[in-house]
């Protein structure tokens, strides 16, 4: 009854590990955003606390009443920490949250077996605040009985090789696009045709293709940030300046929004080479295919190739706490010209 799709090779991993009675204390699950990262870590809350008389110990049941109150969110004994929990600091995980953390952890399970702590967004322990990375370096190195703490990240180049190293990375990887889409289909009634394009808009991450079919400002939001994408190439250098200073704006307040324009930028410039090179029945942007053409037209594939080296540049130097206004501005210097 594992509600996580497409993470086949880790659901093998932690079903034989429950079954051998050896769960680690601790687990950094790493991924693109949307990929499923929450879904495993509610999955394995409830697999720990699960209680069904024809549980075979390899997973959670689905259907005893500790399954049931982790998957709608109200089991007493787990917990989600997540960014902007604290008012005070609304762009990452607080000295506060982690010392709330650590006492929830202390306090003996009064629901389920073990108590779970999920940390949403741990890179960003390690942004400014040694304090906050220190308290969770103290509890994974002397952790609570029956204590389990899963660490959520986008960013795992941007984890403390401290904290890396005691945990077990669980690496999920993006489904293909056939069966992301198939899982649209049978699983949520998704149209054919539909259901493939939105496979490919989401890169192999099911959270947001059902996020898109469920609300249709998803997509709206992705067509408005398409439409400032397609014009910097072409525009003066002060208006390519004037977008890096929005986006760089808006980075203290959503890290994460930033980092999704940037894959969108990622997405959109190695659509130009795919179709540059004239493979153009794998581009994910297909509904801006004669944009893309004309583009791709216009713009050579040796200017093409180092801008996408340079978004992903930028990507990493962000997760480093690089100055955003000037790292994006750097970035938009080397926008291909048409």
């Amino acid at each position: 009854m594992w509600k996580t799709v497409g993470q086949d090779h880790l659901i093998r991993q932690i079903s034989a590990s429950l079954q051998a009675g050896r769960v680690g204390h601790a687990y950094l699950l790493v991924g693109p955003p949307h990929v499923g990262k929450m879904t495993l870590a509610m999955d394995l809350a409830a697999a720990v606390n699960c209680r069904g008389e024809e549980n075979q110990h390899d997973g959670p049941c689905g259907r005893c009443e500790q399954c049931a109150r982790v998957s709608r969110g109200v089991h007493a004994d787990v917990s989600v920490v997540a960014v902007g929990g604290d008012s005070q600091t609304p762009t990452r995980i607080s000295i506060r949250q982690v010392r709330e953390a650590e006492n929830f952890l202390s306090i003996t399970p009064v629901e389920g077996g073990w108590k779970v702590i999920i940390l949403d967004g741990a890179e960003t322990l390690s942004a400014g605040q040694s304090e906050s990375a220190n308290a969770l370096l103290k509890t994974l190195e002397e952790p609570p009985e029956r204590a389990l703490l899963l660490l959520l990240s986008s960013a795992e180049e941007a984890i403390l090789p401290t904290i890396r190293s005691r945990c077990r990375i669980l690496g999920l990887r993006p489904m293909s696009g056939e069966l992301l889409a198939e899982f649209l289909i049978t699983e949520h009634g998704a149209e054919s045709a539909y259901a493939l394009w939105l496979s490919r808009l989401a890169r192999g991450c099911p959270g947001w293709a059902i996020n898109a079919l469920k609300d249709p400002t998803v997509l709206e939001r992705r067509t408005a940030l398409v439409d400032d994408i397609a014009e910097p190439g072409s525009s003066p250098l002060d208006d390519r300046f004037s977008y890096a200073n929005t986006l760089a704006g808006g980075f203290a307040n959503d890290r994460e929004s930033v980092r999704q324009t940037l894959y969108l930028w990622q997405s959109w410039w190695r659509d130009v080479l795919l179709v540059r090179e004239g493979v153009s029945q794998h581009v994910q942007n297909s509904d801006r295919r004669a944009d893309l053409e004309s583009l791709a037209a216009a713009t050579s594939s040796h200017l093409v190739v180092p801008f996408l080296r340079r978004i992903q540049e930028t990507l990493a130097a962000l997760d480093a706490n690089a100055n955003p206004r000037l790292a994006l501005e750097s970035l938009m210097l080397d926008v291909p010209a048409a």
